[in-house]
């Protein structure tokens, strides 16, 4: 359940707090008063895109944070997700919007908007003003009844997804391979020229690696060898001036004086370390110098098949790996042409066994859908006579066409209405008005919400298009829901205020020159007179409060 909302430095909010309460939250204003802003931020809050126009003039940020008490479905998508669970049941939902960028917290733990979004289809439903629109497109349908479906055809779904995208893939080879006797010799010939050059090649793991060490040290060698041979005579000990020579006598000067001191023995012990060290290191020299030599027929035939491999390279990869890959693909496809006709029959045969298993799941998935519409008709239809649909006519209609296979199925789901009698069933986007949709997406909500256990529900003017009866129909439908659920609505008409368990205000101020828009909770009173104005009475009289009080006991007695 929805807690509280605060609100800061956000448009004409310059700080709000409202505490909600269980069942029916009825918020009510002027138009223009900022009701969609008090929405607006819990859809802010939830991941909405951010915009630095949002911020108040003159505030560096704006913040919005949510405090939710979360039920064990709710708990356990926190755990999955990773995020801490309070001790209290508690969610502290943040959402701070910066000019540079903006940041969201859950129970102070920094999330992503991929997280929070996920986090938002479990803590709420909200229906915007504009959403019934989406009943218009035939896609949504077929969303709408999958989702009342359930697991069993998100599972299907899921596995046909895979299975299809074998099959295509399968018919793009197909298609891609029935080539002209002409077309296939030719590619037949160059696959056979380039496996003879990579099998001739005899690439081996690594070889050009120690190539291109060998070659470059071939290159090289006048240079080396030039550093390498004063190098040697440097720390010899054949050369006047050379390290070894110098050590020799500073060996020869300590040894005389050895006898005489401890600490000139030791360091003659040291002294002769390091001229062991560099009589080593001097002969290693000598060593390397000699593998420098080599003649010129090594030193062609290196660079020779150094040049055969980068050809390789240049034609079918960068690496041995890559050129090995290619040898077996090309391998691979000669093959597969020089047994043409096998091939192909294989290819047609993984292509109908692909087929058959599309058919089978596309089975499973309609007869579901086709249950799933039989329920899901019988409770809107319910749903839409409660809603003063008294001659509804309502059909979910799921119509399979084998030859039109998809990653979702094989079926047209579409829905069919007539609200008059006599009158033959008709797509629901030819026929429904505004006012209409708006009580068949309530219809729908109403259902959705008591099969998913939704506790918290958000209506932003679900009265789009109603009134006189109808209106009253749709707050009873409200009063309903709101037992079962925590229901917040905005709403223009008293019929659905009267409803309310809890009644906020919302409406514009000038204060110090700024426009501000705050909202607070009505008592009784206050709410029959807010009643009054929405029944359309420029003066509230006592006749206007009377009807407003009879009004509200109506509410009672549904409830």
């Amino acid at each position: 359940m929805l807690e509280s909302l605060h609100v800061k430095n956000l448009a004409l909010i310059d700080e709000a707090e409202v505490e909600f309460a269980q069942g029916l939250n009825i918020l009510t204003g002027e138009t223009g008063a900022g009701k969609s802003i008090i929405i607006g931020s819990v859809n802010l809050a939830l991941g909405a895109k951010a915009d630095k126009d949002y911020i108040r003039a003159g505030a560096e940020y704006a913040l919005v944070e949510l405090v939710f008490s979360l039920d064990e479905k709710q708990k356990k998508a926190l755990i999955d997700m990773d995020l801490t669970v309070e001790e209290d049941n508690t969610l502290i939902l943040q959402r701070k919007i910066a000019a540079s960028r903006s940041t969201c917290k859950v129970n102070g733990e920094t999330v992503s908007s991929g997280q929070l979004k996920t986090l938002a289809a479990v803590l709420l439903d909200m229906y915007g003003q504009h959403e019934h629109q989406t009943l218009l497109k035939p896609a949504k349908h077929k969303e709408l009844l999958d989702f009342y479906a359930g697991e069993d055809i998100a599972t299907w779904k899921k596995q046909l997804k895979e299975i299809y995208t074998e099959y295509k893939n399968a018919v793009a080879e197909l298609s891609k391979n029935k080539v002209s006797d002409e077309e296939r010799k030719r590619e037949a010939d160059l696959l056979t020229f380039e496996v003879n050059e990579l099998e001739t090649a005899g690439i081996k793991q690594g070889e050009d690696e120690a190539l291109e060490k060998s070659y470059r040290k071939m290159t090289n060698a006048k240079r080396i060898k030039e550093a390498v041979y004063i190098a040697h005579g440097l720390t010899g000990y054949d050369n006047g001036g050379s390290a070894g020579d110098a050590i020799g006598r500073a060996m020869r000067e300590l040894r005389s004086v050895a006898g005489y001191e401890e600490d000139a023995e030791e360091l003659c012990k040291q002294l002769g370390e390091i001229d062991n060290l560099l009589n080593d290191f001097n002969r290693s020299l000598a060593d390397y110098r000699e593998s420098l030599e080599f003649d010129e027929e090594e030193f062609v035939q290196t660079e020779e098949r150094l040049n055969v491999i980068n050809r390789l390279k240049d034609k079918y990869g960068n690496s041995y790996e890559q050129i090995m890959q290619a040898l077996a693909n090309k391998s691979e496809r000669l093959e597969q042409l020089e047994n043409y006709e096998e091939y192909l029959r294989q290819l047609e045969e993984k292509l109908n066994t692909e087929k058959e298993k599309i058919l089978i799941l596309c089975k499973k998935i309609s007869d579901a859908r086709g249950q799933a519409a039989t329920k899901l008709t019988k409770k809107l239809t319910e749903a839409l006579i409660d809603l003063n649909f008294l001659d509804v006519n309502f059909e979910i209609c799921v119509t399979p066409d084998k030859e039109k296979i998809s990653d979702d199925g094989y079926d047209h789901i579409e829905f069919l209405i007539s609200t008059n009698p006599g009158e033959a069933k008709k797509p629901l986007q030819q026929i429904a008005s505004g006012g209409e949709l708006s009580r068949i997406m309530l219809a729908f909500k109403s259902v959705f919400a008591d099969e998913e256990g939704t506790n918290t529900l958000i209506f932003d003017e679900i009265d789009t298009g109603i009134s006189g009866r109808t209106a009253w129909k749709v707050s009873e439908k409200l009063g309903q829901l709101s037992a079962r659920h925590q229901i917040i609505c905005i709403t223009h008409l008293p019929q659905i205020a009267a409803m309310a368990d809890t009644h906020f205000l919302i409406e514009k101020q000038v204060i110090n020159d700024r426009t501000v828009t705050g909202i607070h909770r009505l008592p009784e009173e206050e709410s029959l007179t807010e009643m009054a104005r929405l029944l359309g009475s420029g003066n509230v009289t006592e006749a206007v409060l009377g009807n407003a009080r009879e009004m509200k006991e109506m509410a009672r007695n549904v409830k």
